[in-house]
């Protein structure tokens, strides 16, 4: 059907982000945009600083605009007047319910996707209360929900009380991006994520000293402001002939691959692509209990272990056993989404035509 007839299509979707510094919820979000572009849609991108590493991965024929800040997205809507918003993830939403708040009935349908648990171990009981209180409102707000599991679904149509008007879609899959691969030891451990506090290296690094392997190097892609607390941390356990720091990555792929495990420490995830990216190329992985889509994609015992939290002995326990010469390999897991895109469309569409 042509987009300039018949029902009515989100011809035109806008969707926001302050930066391309490189976290998961950006890259997932280029990613749609790509294909929805593909799709013949127009795409904009509102952002504040179009500069990072995530910039090489911007989808050609994306219309950028860079408003001084997130708070002029009303005033961006006005002027655009598209057919939806995309929210594209739990940081965000403050942004969508300052838009909502503004235009009012005058605001396209928004659309948002649960890219964190709605429980956050980082939260004290206070900050938990007032969180909850705070997604319990959501249904105000925004017209749909997204996760991209089933447990993470459940879990959020209930925080959120949008039971009914919450979908699963699961993000696109990693692509191949073309580029130089780093010079890698033959044996060693693989992080993949952010240097920031929620990704909890440290409990990774304080691990190594204790392995029965104690010469196994960890290697490290991403970047963050914790960056200066691991270099200390590395430092204070002498073990900087062992642990590389490789910064971001845009395509973690072929090193996941050469990996003998890739480990995720996380306090609080929503569904980490890390994990399916490494099962997708038959390298296994330890992870904490960061949420309830981990156990939906180690979901069993020869792709992986989940350990708890704050479980040291179990991590090691974990990384022994997978370090260990007889440890297998799994056949490789395809990752979900390949048609992520066009079902997110289809749920615009629907929603525009109401």
């Amino acid at each position: 059907m042509s987009l300039l007839s018949g029902p009515p299509t989100a011809r035109h979707i806008l969707t926001y982000a302050e930066d391309l510094r490189g976290g998961g919820v950006e890259r997932a979000q280029l990613r749609l945009a790509r294909g929805w572009l593909a799709a013949g849609r127009r795409v904009t991108l509102a952002i504040e600083d179009v500069s990072g590493p995530l910039a090489a991965e911007l989808p050609e024929g994306l219309e950028i605009i860079t408003p001084s800040r997130l708070l002029a997205l009303p005033g961006v809507v006005r002027r655009l007047s598209p057919d939806i918003i995309f929210c594209p993830g739990n940081f965000y939403t403050g942004i969508a319910a300052w838009t909502r708040l503004r235009l009012g009935k005058a605001c396209p349908p928004i659309v948002a996707k649960m890219s964190n648990a709605p429980a956050r171990a980082d939260h004290g009981r206070l900050m938990h209360a007032a969180h909850q209180v705070w997604l319990a409102r959501h249904g105000s707000f925004l017209d749909h929900l997204v996760a991209m599991t089933p447990a993470t679904a459940q879990e959020a149509a209930r925080a959120t009380r949008m039971v009914g008007r919450t979908s699963v879609i699961p993000n696109p899959p990693a692509v191949v991006i073309p580029g130089e691969v780093p010079d890698l030891p033959d044996r060693f451990i693989l992080g993949v994520g952010r240097l920031e506090p929620q990704k909890r290296w440290d409990r990774l690094i304080a691990a190594l000293p204790l392995l029965a392997d104690r010469t196994i190097p960890l290697v490290i892609l991403g970047e963050g402001s914790e960056r200066g607390a691991i270099d200390a941390q590395i430092q204070a356990l002498s073990l900087g002939n062992r642990v590389r720091l490789l910064g971001h990555s845009t395509d973690p792929l072929p090193v996941m691959a050469r990996a003998k495990v890739v480990v995720l420490t996380s306090d609080y995830e929503g569904v980490p692509g890390v994990l399916r990216e490494a099962l997708s190329v038959g390298t296994p992985i330890i992870s904490t209990d960061s949420s309830a889509a981990v156990a939906e994609i180690i979901d069993r015992p020869d792709r992986g272990t989940i350990v708890a939290r704050d479980d040291a002995a179990g991590l090691i326990a974990a990384l022994d056993a997978w370090l260990a010469p007889s440890a297998p390999r799994s056949e490789p897991v395809p990752q979900p989404g390949a048609d992520s895109a066009d079902r997110y469309l289809a749920l615009f569409d629907q929603l525009v035509r109401r």
